[in-house]
């Protein structure tokens, strides 16, 4: 969603991480493991009424498979019911899930779709936008799969940030079992829609100075269309709201393919910035994990900028990035790690999942923050040194660079102490997304730097750890990208836990590196340091 909720053996083991790639969901993996299903049932939690539809494939290169499946009740989605079959040669090996029992409930409600709308829109308030809808679905979050109604009931929220919430009501009794926002995800789109003629111009960006862009030309008109990522663009809201920018802005045209002043007083300069963004994030995907575009169908993603009237954020949502001006003490938010975070957004929404509540919506949260952080690494710019800390670049004033969104290393101390530096005992039921990402975004520095004072701060060891272990030791920033990447993509769902984000990081280095490994090693070790164990 937005940034903010107020502002926004060894050679063996090598070709296995070298390889592994998501392919069509019509590949042969699928029909082996249906079959796998079918004769597993007990280790899926199936029951007679479930049906699987096969929504990602992850092939190694030693032949492990690994096949992403939503699943249905008679007909009804089940939320929480994904899953991911493992298998070697044939045969079972595991399954990754958040579901715990095999009991599906009665399909007869005891209210009406009406009720349960009354029951979604008394939380959500008034100033909703369309018409509500609700549609019975299997909820399976806790010990005991419900019959629920799933309401979705859209608007905009005070500060212009868009909001497309679900809510799960009981269908027995009216009570709301769950809820969150679902402007991070949409389904898939095809991208640009410019010329297709590759070129090459040069972007006066307001961050980044000037940088090479790939743009698209027909004559001697120029738009800015990435030929060569997709066909990816970037169009003009004309200070649109969200809801209406996708139907009323332009595509970015240009008579000499310069794109921008380095000043605001260019609406293309922060154009520019938004495009280099998104191929920085094309390229950081593409180079450390061979993932080919957000969704790893090889098509870009649009960008639409100076959405809205001193909108203070960035979004994504329907497949697409969205970019406020900001304003006041804010600049545009087209900074390259909040470009990477949201875009990362759409990354979880084509593979796990994880939804935005609970340790799961702190999870997603933190992930965005990882590979926007990572971008950052990447595009290794100097006019953007890279750190540990989320969107430091779009306040006007940051004379020392310290001021943050959030900290990587110390989360709380970004925020007066809002984001969690440590997991609680009993998990992160009903904090904020963007709060309870606090304990992974701390684990992952912890795992790639160690407990190691940032520059520019002046932390202690001690302070950097949740449980006195002042020893943790990093593993560097490539390998701890791949293990949580593959993490993501090959054992986290909708519904993980941190417990679970631990047994799936675990998991992905002993792939990655070897059981028993120094990585796979040092991945407990930092989850035991920020207190989930």
């Amino acid at each position: 969603m937005s940034l903010t909720p107020k502002l926004l053996s060894c050679a063996v083991l090598l070709a296995i991480s070298a390889a592994a790639s998501a392919a069509r969901t019509d590949d042969p993996a699928v029909g082996r493991a249906h079959s796998l299903l079918a004769a597993k049932a007990s280790a899926v939690r199936a029951s007679g009424g479930d049906s699987f539809s096969a929504t990602d494939v992850v092939i190694d290169a030693n032949g492990s498979e690994h096949v992403r499946f939503n699943r249905s009740y008679n007909g009804l989605p089940v939320i929480f019911g994904d899953v991911v079959v493992h298998s070697s040669q044939g045969r079972f090996a595991s399954a990754s899930m958040t579901l715990r029992s095999s009991v599906r409930p009665s399909l007869q409600a005891r209210i009406n779709a009406d009720d349960a709308i009354v029951a979604a829109g008394a939380d959500f308030g008034s100033g909703f936008e369309g018409v509500p809808s609700a549609n019975k679905v299997v909820y399976a979050r806790g010990d005991k799969p419900l019959l629920a109604f799933e309401v979705r009931m859209m608007g905009t929220k005070a500060d212009q940030t868009p909001t497309d919430m679900r809510y799960y009501i009981d269908a027995s009794n009216g009570r709301i079992l769950d809820k969150w926002d679902t402007v991070h995800t949409g389904k898939p789109s095809s991208g640009g829609g410019g010329s297709t003629t590759p070129a090459v111009g040069i972007g006066q960006t307001f961050g980044y100075g000037d940088v090479t862009l790939n743009t698209a030309g027909s004559g001697s008109s120029f738009n800015l269309t990435d030929t060569t990522r997709g066909g990816g663009a970037v169009y003009e809201a004309n200070n649109a709201a969200y809801s209406t920018a996708a139907r009323r802005a332009v595509l970015f045209t240009d008579s000499d393919n310069n794109w921008g002043n380095n000043t605001l007083s260019d609406r293309a300069t922060v154009a520019a910035d938004a495009h280099y963004g998104v191929s920085m994030t094309w390229d950081y995907y593409q180079s450390a994990h061979g993932r080919n575009g957000i969704f790893n169908d090889g098509k870009g993603v649009r960008s639409y900028v100076h959405v809205g009237n001193g909108w203070v954020n960035a979004a994504w949502y329907a497949n697409a990035m969205y970019y406020g001006d900001g304003g006041g003490s804010y600049l545009p938010l087209t900074s390259l790690d909040i470009a990477g975070h949201e875009m990362s957004h759409g990354v979880n929404q084509a593979s796990a999942g994880l939804v935005y509540s609970g340790d799961a919506g702190g999870l997603n949260e933190a992930n965005s923050d990882i590979f926007g952080t990572m971008v950052e690494f990447y595009a290794n710019s100097a006019s953007d040194p890279a750190d540990y800390l989320i969107g430091e670049e779009i306040y006007a004033s940051n004379p020392n660079g310290t001021k943050a969104l959030r900290y990587m290393f110390r989360p709380g101390d970004a925020d007066a102490n809002a984001s969690y530096n440590c997991y609680p005992v009993g998990g992160l039921g009903g904090v904020d997304p963007h709060y309870s990402s606090g304990p992974a975004n701390h684990f992952f520095y912890l795992l790639a730097e160690g407990a190691v004072n940032p520059a520019g701060f002046s932390y202690t060891a001690s302070q950097l750890v949740c449980n006195g272990d002042t020893g943790v030791s990093g593993i560097g920033r490539t390998a701890a990208q791949r293990i949580w990447y593959r993490a993501l993509t090959v054992y986290m769902t909708s519904g993980t836990t941190y417990p679970q984000a631990r047994t799936a990081t675990i998991n992905a280095a002993n792939d990655l590196y070897g059981a028993g490994s120094a990585q796979a090693t040092a991945v407990a070790r930092a989850w035991t340091a920020i207190n989930v164990n």
